[in-house]
């Protein structure tokens, strides 16, 4: 009994075995893949992994360097988007007060689709930009950036008011109360949501599809049409998507502890 709930339980202050740590991952993964496997095998069905990854390996490639691309840009330009969206909502001049503050709450209460068709063919072609990419990176970004800017803002509001009167109690000034007091507690505290948010993004470049960018999606879907093998097709895209977001959570954690200043 005790041997079980060594290898099956997490101790309670002691750190987690090695052994008992990689005999658990491996133990789960041999069941998913079992269940996976049981289930495609119940289902009559021609597979051809073989052939659609040596023929369309290509457009494998090239959709997913596209989406790699455009999540880079986007997260960039979303993280631009947030800051300046909490410095509108921070500061004291209302017009910019209300503008971001309404900004922020009309792309967040709106479907990215809607978004996507709004700001591609309506103000694009109104300000000439014809560049899809160019135009999906934007579009990305703005859309992302008011989920940043929330993200932020919270962390923001989440340091003790206390703290703040210390600083200034000691006579720190705004930049030094934001560089020693505020920013070190945030980071750590919003590296969690916006490794989620930049992972959500990754996803929802997907859409950008239909304005004919040819990112990851839209092109396992051209090649879907030619072959009519769905499952294979649409398994490669899922392992694509999980290439690109499963780095991300290791860097929040990266992060978090780079940042963390003790229990």
């Amino acid at each position: 009994m005790n041997i079980l709930k060594t290898i099956f339980f997490k101790p309670e202050k002691a750190a987690e075995n090695s052994f008992v740590k990689w005999f658990n991952i491996i133990l789960v993964t041999i069941i998913v893949l079992g269940i996976f496997h049981f289930a495609f095998s119940t289902i009559d069905y021609p597979y051809n992994w073989r052939g659609i990854i040596t023929k369309y390996r290509y457009k494998f490639i090239l959709g997913f360097k596209v989406t790699l691309m455009i999540s880079v840009f986007s997260s960039i330009s979303s993280f631009i988007v947030g800051i300046l969206l909490v410095l509108g909502q921070k500061g004291k001049f209302l017009p910019t007060y209300y503008f971001a503050k309404g900004f922020t709450e009309m792309i967040r209460g709106t479907p990215l689709i809607v978004q996507i068709y709004l700001f591609y063919y309506v103000i694009g072609t109104a300000f000439g930009i014809n560049n899809r990419y160019l135009m999906g990176v934007l579009i990305m970004g703005v859309f992302s950036g008011a989920y940043v800017c929330e993200i932020l803002r919270s962390g923001i509001e989440s340091i003790d008011k206390s703290q703040l009167e210390t600083a200034k109690a000691l006579a720190f000034t705004k930049f030094q109360t934001y560089r020693y007091i505020i920013l070190p507690q945030v980071t750590k505290r919003v590296m969690p949501p916006l490794a989620g948010q930049f992972a959500s993004l990754i996803k929802d470049s997907s859409l950008l599809s239909i304005i004919a960018v040819n990112e990851f999606t839209k092109n396992v879907q051209e090649v879907d049409s030619l072959t009519f093998s769905p499952i294979e097709n649409y398994c490669i895209l899922a392992i694509g998507y999980l290439v690109l977001t499963y780095p991300i959570s290791h860097l929040s954690k990266y992060l978090e502890r780079r940042y963390s200043y003790g229990s």
